[in-house]
């Protein structure tokens, strides 16, 4: 038998259309989800109609994760006044842990913590970082695993920023 390894490009800096993937286009209602934010208050995907969000799950562990997270913060801060956010689920580290990393990267969005890894189970995807688009009706549009970058969001998210349901 033959292994076959691949070069991986650096991770560490900020996510390049080179190193992010392609989203799958789906077409389901977003899961009813429900969990507490790093203030201790409890959030729900259900308070975020009638905007575009972006659900991204992460681990403050996660070379990709650590990788896309300037774009999405980026990103959000252009697009906020659009109706647009991203609501980033830690997946598993304690709110003391979370805190340094969402200060370090200057995450203005929602953060939730997932202990029990409740957005995993919900989007059935345990692999990170993964994000999913839903749009302002509700309606999950895009699935992404694996880095995002500018370009991608600029194509796939943008668009439905601009659609007024």
């Amino acid at each position: 038998f033959a292994i076959l390894a691949l070069a991986s490009p650096n991770t560490e800096s900020n996510a390049t259309s080179q190193n992010s993937v392609v989203p799958m286009e789906v077409n389901y209602a977003a899961p009813e989800l429900s969990l507490q934010n790093i203030q201790g208050e409890t959030e729900s995907l259900a308070d975020y109609r009638d905007s575009v969000v972006l659900v991204n799950n992460w681990a403050t562990w996660c070379p990709p994760c650590k990788a896309e997270m300037p774009t999405l913060v980026a990103y959000h801060n252009e697009h906020k006044v659009d109706g647009f956010s991203v609501i980033a689920v830690e997946a598993g580290e304690p709110v003391d842990v979370v805190i340094p990393f969402v200060r370090s990267f200057e995450m203005t969005f929602p953060v939730w913590l997932d202990p029990d890894g409740a957005s995993l189970n919900a989007f059935r995807n345990g692999t990170l970082p993964n994000s999913y688009v839903i749009d302002r009706a509700g309606t999950v549009r895009y699935a992404w695993t694996g880095e995002i970058s500018q370009a991608m969001l600029d194509e796939y998210v943008t668009p439905l920023i601009a659609e007024k349901n």
